[in-house]
């Protein structure tokens, strides 16, 4: 019997849907995306020197890409060419944004269905929706397939221009891309002006004050107790905060001009001690209103840096747990740009917010949320819980994993949130003083008989509102220690602190004065969070892209991550320099956002993508004119200074290197004979660049210039002993006299020759060890090994103990057994290696063997029980078939079956590696796959 047949992205998604279609329709996923541009290697041989084999994209007519099928998606598109046989109907029912387009577009491309072909379309994974969604089917949007054709064809061209001068002039294997190089850009920026940031110094007096004379006895009992207050003004002149200097350490010119007054510990003295006995009166006291509104519900931007910021989770964590989230029908379509929600979503939301905490907290009016950016690409509603009425997170607790629950938490309380009243109270403000006296030895500092005068807010909040549900976390603020709440407490401002009740003129009495030194703070360095937000305000990029360029530029080894805060590497450095100067428009900020903008306008319809893609290669050369396009741009790059972009001064005659095998500092500042390196040292990956000052690169040229602590000599060979530092840890060695190099020979002979030299000895620190306390004892012991533990008496082989890269172990022949403790290496019998020999073999890293570290059901492919297991390389899942390391946002604890299905899918569908084969001729010519002139379905 003819059946329907339902085309998704995924497995689970898949599996979702069915339950909802009954036996009518038959889902299948394509398991992503099933085409793409092929690498020029990978063309047919007969076109590898035709128009398509630089960029499988034939520039000089239309930018035609050429498609090809994935190597380990052909079976995938077999079996949906199958089921399309028993088909009457075919619906492609991929996500709605360009990429989700684009799939459905090379589907029907792939498929070249015969029977009617319908796009479906949805932004939740519910029963009600997906009844919607076959009622309002609609046409292949073609506008939004060629948005995404024109982005992967710039994104090609982009890298297969830019990424060779990488190669050439930093490093091998390197990339450059329209979005990461400007991601990269704005990190290596930002540590710059830490690098150049010069602290200023100020000081300033805090104190704590209270009602004191008839108005403390008027005062009510609950009228507040004492509040802390920081100096603001002394005589005529404000005094200086943190956020009156600029980076240079100097008062920004609107401050000096102003007149404000920097404090230094002098000064500050003595204020507290002309102030040791005043009497403090309110100057003025002001109270206003306090409403805070709530935020709008999560956009894909907006949920990575709230996930970032209380759930310490990444942007590629947090993507991969929301989708999980979608295709299982708990939370919307994740991939968006606007904070609106529905009629019914809202709907859901007030009537949630009204039943839990009242008819007080929900507003009289639905509060409607515009997405500020008109270009907003992707589905139309914010992420919301699923359904018509939602879910709350005590009923979903039992069905989620930790980080899945965490997640569906988050955007439930942000959602209802939305929807409730805004919060209410009042905010005061006052502003005390005191005559500061003369006191003996404080003249110097030129503040007595002037008035010195302290500020303090405080906010009560007399109606929680929204804040009933959720609360908005913020950045870290630069200036916090600027603010001082009436609590107290530094940088505390927003929370709710009560002031007592008092009026101008009352009696105040000061305690507890006190002054502080404070230097400012360096541009704080982006975390996750920040840099998401950066590049939404900027413009570049769209936010269902954030995740994978970070992980791109972290995976590149670009930017480094040092608990939330995101450091660059020195490669970075020379990448962002090289592209600066010879590629400056390419990493222009406003450049890339209006690429982005275009994008925009292609995917509404209002562009033409073979115009566009023609001005960005060609530039005005197309028309006859002197272009600015990419081809020209890289044809005329000229003379690069390899040396130079891999170059970073420190000062006083160092500089840091970016070498092949890593960064190292050099003083250039000695004088060395021809043909000589200057004193070099290599740079530890733990020393952030805005660390590496005159100071500290000075300390590892003398660290590398340390010809290392000397042991005593090896009573066998005679050589010297010494422990050293190293790149990779601290080590041992002996000291070989060899003879000379003969000078006269050519480089290559004397590389040969250095080469032929015997090689010490040389051994690690075990991790109980350090410089200050190896002796020669345990350095000798350490240039044994491998030590030889005796001879197998069955197989006449040599056993050795060792240590290696996965730790100690024993070795025979090929056969190895790991070792206990890096102890056992020099402990270890013989009968104790054969012993370990009669045990079955378990991998590196392992002792016994371990039961699964969980079982989650049987695979409904195979039908066999899928474990997951530790392994060499970290925790898989395995079905005993097929295996698939666990992704490293996923952990044993939280995967659930749905997503261990799903990995597994995935895994099954790249088949097996590829091997190289010889090219062979293929036997009839292969026509480039081309779009039809009208991308529709009909």
């Amino acid at each position: 019997m003819p059946r329907k047949l339902v085309i998704v992205e995924s497995p689970a998604k898949a599996r979702k849907i069915q339950g909802y279609l009954g036996d009518d329709y038959e889902v299948e996923a394509s398991v992503g995306h099933i085409r793409d541009l092929p690498q020029p290697s990978e063309l047919p041989a007969d076109m590898k020197k035709g128009p398509y084999g630089k960029f499988a994209v034939d520039v000089d007519n239309g930018f035609d890409p050429y498609y090809e099928v994935y190597a380990d998606k052909k079976k995938k598109v077999a079996e949906l060419k199958r089921a399309l046989k028993d088909a009457d109907e075919l619906y492609l029912a991929t996500d709605e944004d360009r990429e989700g387009e684009a799939i459905a577009w090379h589907l029907l491309e792939a498929l070249k269905p015969k029977v009617p072909v319908k796009r479906m379309v949805f932004h939740e994974i519910t029963r009600e929706a997906i009844q919607r969604a076959l009622q309002n089917t609609r046409d292949l949007d073609t506008s939004l397939v060629d948005a995404q054709e024109t982005r992967r064809i710039l994104d090609r061209l982009y890298g297969y221009e830019v990424s060779p001068v990488l190669w050439r002039k930093v490093r091998q294997g390197l990339s450059a891309g329209r979005v990461q190089s400007v991601a990269t850009r704005l990190v290596v920026e930002r540590e710059r002006e830490r690098m150049a940031f010069v602290a200023a110094e100020y000081w300033d007096v805090t104190g704590t004050f209270g009602l004191a004379g008839e108005a403390a006895a008027a005062a009510p009992d609950d009228a507040g107790k004492a509040f802390g207050a920081r100096l603001v003004q002394v005589g005529d002149a404000r005094v200086a905060s943190g956020r009156d200097f600029d980076d240079r350490g100097q008062l920004k010119p609107a401050a000096q001009r102003d007149g404000v007054r920097q404090l230094d510990e002098a000064t500050a003295g003595a204020v507290v001690a002309g102030l040791a006995d005043a009497d403090f009166v309110v100057r003025s006291l002001e109270t206003k209103p306090y409403t805070r509104r709530p935020a709008a519900p999560f956009t894909t931007s907006t949920l990575q840096q709230e996930a970032s910021r209380k759930l310490r989770m990444s942007s590629r964590q947090t993507m991969r747990t929301a989708q999980s989230l979608y295709e299982n029908g708990y939370i919307t379509y994740m991939r968006t740009d606007s904070p609106s929600l529905s009629s019914e979503a809202t709907g859901a939301a007030r009537r949630q917010a009204a039943e839990l905490y009242g008819a007080d907290f929900v507003p009289e009016k639905p509060r409607v949320y515009a997405s500020k950016n008109a270009g907003a690409q992707e589905a139309h509603e914010a992420i919301r819980p699923a359904g018509d009425s939602f879910r709350t997170p005590a009923q979903v607790a039992k069905e989620l994993s930790g980080d899945q629950f965490k997640l569906y938490e988050l955007v439930w309380k942000r959602t209802v949130a939305s929807q409730m009243a805004d919060a209410k109270g009042s905010t005061a403000s006052v502003r005390l003083g005191a005559p500061l006296a003369t006191v003996p030895g404080t003249t110097e500092a030129g503040v007595a008989g002037h008035d010195a005068v302290f500020a303090a807010s405080g906010t009560v909040i007399t109606f929680r509102g929204f804040l009933a549900a959720y609360e908005e976390s913020s950045d870290v603020d630069r200036y916090a220690e600027d603010s001082l709440g009436a609590g107290g407490k530094v940088g505390d401002t927003d929370g709710e602190a009560r002031l007592p009740q008092m009026a101008q003129g009352d009696a105040l009495r000061g305690e507890d004065l006190e002054a502080a030194g404070h230097s400012t703070s360096a541009p704080p360095r982006y975390t996750e969070a920040s840099l998401v937000k950066a590049l939404e305000e900027l413009g570049i990029g769209r936010p269902s892209t954030y995740a994978s360029t970070i992980s791109t530029i972290q995976d590149r080894g670009y930017v480094l991550t040092r608990g939330q805060a995101m450091v660059p590497s020195w490669l970075a450095f020379a990448v962002v320099r090289l592209l600066e100067e010879h590629f400056d428009r390419l990493v222009d900020y406003r450049f890339t956002a209006a690429m982005e903008a275009d994008l925009d306008e292609i995917a509404a319809g209002r562009r033409d993508r073979v115009e566009w893609l023609t001005h960005f290669y060609f530039g005005d050369a197309a028309k006859g004119e002197s272009g600015e396009g990419l081809r020209e741009l890289v044809e005329n790059l000229g003379d690069i200074d390899a040396r130079g972009i891999n170059s970073v001064p420190i000062g006083e005659g160092l500089q840091l290197r970016v070498g092949r095998y890593g960064p190292y500092v050099e003083d250039l500042s000695v004088e060395v004979k021809e043909g000589e390196n200057p004193p070099r040292a290599s740079v530890p990956d733990d020393v952030a660049p805005d660390e590496l000052t005159v100071a500290k690169a000075r300390e590892l040229l003398a660290a590398g210039a340390d010809d290392g602590k000397v042991l005593g000599t090896d009573p066998v060979s005679g050589n010297e002993i010494i422990a050293k530092a190293g790149r990779y840890g601290p080590y041992v060695t002996e000291v070989l006299d060899l003879p000379p190099i003969d000078t006269s020979l050519s480089a290559a002979a004397q590389k040969r020759a250095k080469a032929a030299q015997p090689k010490p000895r040389t051994g690690s620190l075990l991790k109980t060890q350090t410089l200050e306390s190896i002796t020669l004892e345990d350095a000798l012991q350490l240039l044994s090994l491998p030590r030889v533990v005796g001879t197998d008496p069955e197989s006449g082989e040599e056993i050795t103990a060792q240590n290696g890269r996965y730790g100690p172990y024993i070795k025979k022949g090929t056969d190895s057994r790991t070792l206990p403790s890096e102890e056992a290496m020099f402990t270890v019998t013989l009968d104790e290696a054969l012993e370990l020999y009669k045990q079955p073999k378990r991998g590196r890293g392992r002792g016994a063997a371990t039961p699964p570290l969980r079982e989650l059901g049987d695979d409904p492919t195979t039908g066999k029980p899928i474990v997951v297991k530790d392994g060499r390389f970290g925790a898989y899942v395995t079905d005993g078939e097929t295996n698939r390391t666990l992704p490293r946002d996923v952990t044993p604890e939280s995967i659930t079956p749905e997503r261990a299905i799903e990995l597994l899918a995935e895994k099954r569908a790249q088949g097996p590696a590829k091997k190289r084969t010889p090219a062979k001729k293929p036997a009839a010519k292969k026509a480039p796959a081309k779009k039809p002139a009208a991308k529709s379905a009909k």
